[in-house]
């Protein structure tokens, strides 16, 4: 049992990227922009909750307005900052994916497919939907998480790393 849950971690916890440290960096800087620029909005709707959930929630027709907007609240404030250190990424990024989905969807019965309308919560949605992917990249707490919990497990538990484990030749 502990064998299964120890894999599970690791594989939610492990990057599926090669350790090109220039491309790694830069993946860095985009977490850490995208962790620290979302963090004001969950500030913003939890500012008003009433006003964000009648002009956002109820306007597409969700139940429970005042609760959907805690949570979306909730998840943007809590999940932000765990993106930005790379903790529990794929987890707090799929939270806030999923709030940029709804964001979307909103902008879309709105205003329709306008650009100016969507563009920022598309770009929003795309940078979180790569790190729910590809998890959080070699300079992040889950990567350290994985490689101390990697070193403490037996052998035959590395089953849990990626099929094609990168070549040093690739790495420059």
């Amino acid at each position: 049992m502990i064998q299964r849950l120890s894999t599970l971690v690791l594989a939610v916890l492990r990057p599926n990227l090669v350790p090109n440290y220039a491309s790694q960096a830069a993946w860095l800087i985009l977490r850490v922009v995208a962790g620290l620029v979302m963090i004001h909005n969950g500030l913003d709707k939890l500012s008003n909750i009433e006003s964000f959930a009648e002009a956002y929630v109820k306007v597409i027709g969700l139940p429970f307005p005042i609760f959907f907007s805690y949570l979306a609240g909730y998840t943007e404030l809590l999940a932000a900052p765990l993106l930005a250190v790379g903790l529990l990424t794929r987890p707090a990024a799929l939270g806030l994916f999923s709030t940029m989905l709804v964001a979307m969807y909103h902008h879309i019965k709105v205003a329709g497919f306008s650009i100016p309308y969507l563009e920022l919560s598309m770009l929003y949605a795309a940078c979180f939907l790569v790190f729910l992917i590809n998890g959080a990249g070699l300079f992040s707490l889950d990567a350290l998480v994985a490689g101390w919990l990697n070193a403490m497990l037996p052998t035959h538990a590395s089953v849990a790393a990626p099929a094609t484990a990168p070549q040093k030749a690739n790495v420059r």
